[in-house]
């Protein structure tokens, strides 16, 4: 109390006038707007806060589970194809960014399964190489991805890839590849059968839905190829990746083609980095339009409070005095705001795992369809500092917003004020 009281007078008139309003009806109105200007900017504050949350989890969710079927550097030699891939994986290892390397073979082919035509990825791997560079093996839901077997022609596919063509362990499909191979009656796609040995579920649909594993060498095989058509790498960290890409480019040897994993998904990450900023905007707004309540606030505050306002002048109270005293009320209900909001929008964020899953059981909807955004379940990666930059436009805001009340105020002239008085 005693620290209040050795406050400035502009202080303790702010203080007075933010929590004024209780013995007229002008008053209490007056502080009820203040209120719902406090309101207001709470409300912004931790919508803002939880949208970034949600959206930077979302990206993260996604990028992890991207990552785990896709290698953060993949390394082609120009001549179409790899040779001596042991060599080439010797030298990627020397730079101590990689952690693991493995070769691959891919293309696109159509699998068909009686009636059932579905496009698909097929890519050709060693199983006790793979684990080094992805999390497949491990997301093997039903049978076993060491099953892959050189000669053997098995296949392990994505669980939403199985689930459309209606196969099971044990049951066939058919690859046909676009690569044609010519006979009496014209060039024919070349078909050949796989045996479903595993079933994976990497968590994302595109991958999903689209993607099978097979044996290098079968791979190799049905591509006419005799070497793999690259390496695949992985980092220690995966955010340099591009400058990473660029060092193994001048340090390895051979005209070698690098291309990392942002680039293949350059178009998603521009995507979700715009709507994160277009959400930033306009979510922005709703704490203006808080701020633009509590310019209101304060011109009423000011027009009610012109006769103490007259009586502070002839008392000595300069124009500055004055304009801080309403600088200090509006400030101060900024500031409470934002405070609730952050408190609200931290406390909503670090829970949305509990609190969306009871809205969607209480209203019996799912938000987020797996077909559309790849999951299923809200994810929420609260990062603090965008914590404080959403704290500190907000306290910007409302403080601007004091500005032109508090400069109306110290232009009340005294004798004015009080002639009616």
């Amino acid at each position: 109390m005693s620290l209040i009281q050795n406050l400035p007078f502009e202080w303790l008139v702010g203080l007075r006038y933010t929590r004024a309003g209780k013995r007229s009806g002008r008053n209490s109105f007056i502080s009820f707007i203040s209120l719902i200007s406090m309101a207001g900017i709470g409300l912004g504050v931790a919508a803002l806060i939880v949208v970034l949350s949600v959206m930077n989890g979302f990206q993260k969710e996604v990028t992890d589970r991207m990552l785990s079927v896709l290698a953060h550097v993949e390394v082609f030699d120009a001549r179409g194809s790899m040779p001596d891939w042991h060599a080439a994986a010797a030298e990627a290892r020397k730079n101590p960014e990689v952690i693991g390397a493995a070769p691959f073979a891919e293309t696109q082919g159509m699998l068909v399964r009686d009636d059932v035509l579905r496009p698909a990825i097929i890519r050709g791997v060693l199983p006790e190489q793979e684990p080094n560079v992805s999390d497949v093996a491990r997301q093997t839901r039903r049978g076993s991805f060491n099953a892959l077997q050189p000669g053997s022609y098995n296949i392990v596919l994505g669980i939403e890839l199985a689930r459309a063509l209606r196969v099971n362990l044990g049951e066939k499909v058919t690859l046909a590849l676009a690569q044609g191979q010519p006979t009496p009656a014209g060039v024919l796609p070349r078909l050949r059968s796989f045996t479903v040995v595993g079933i994976f579920e990497a968590g994302h649909n595109e991958f999903d839905s689209a993607l099978a594993f097979v044996h290098l060498t079968d791979a190799e095989k049905l591509l006419r190829m005799d070497a793999p058509a690259g390496l695949r790498l992985r980092l220690s960290d995966m955010h340099r990746a591009p400058q990473v890409a660029q060092d193994l480019k001048n340090s390895m040897s051979g005209d070698l083609i690098m291309r990392d994993w942002s680039k293949l998904n350059a178009n998603w990450f521009a995507a979700v980095q715009t709507e994160k900023r277009m959400m930033f905007i306009i979510l922005t707004l709703i704490i203006a339009v808080a701020a633009f309540n509590l310019v209101s606030t304060l011109v009423m505050t000011v027009t009610d409070k012109q006769a103490d306002i007259a009586i502070l002048r002839t008392l000595g109270a300069s124009p500055r005095s004055i304009m801080k005293i309403f600088m200090i009320q509006g400030a101060l209900v900024g500031i409470l705001g934002t405070a609730l909001g952050v408190a609200g929008g931290v406390l909503v964020a670090l829970n949305i795992d509990v609190i969306v899953p009871f809205i969607e059981h209480l209203l019996g909807v799912q938000f987020l369809s797996k077909d559309i955004y790849y999951i299923s379940s809200v994810p929420s990666d609260l990062r603090w500092p965008d914590v404080f930059k959403i704290g500190g436009v907000a306290v910007v805001l409302a403080f601007v917003a004091t500005l032109y009340p508090s400069w109306w105020a110290a232009r009340v002239k005294p004798a004015e004020a009080l002639r009616y008085e």
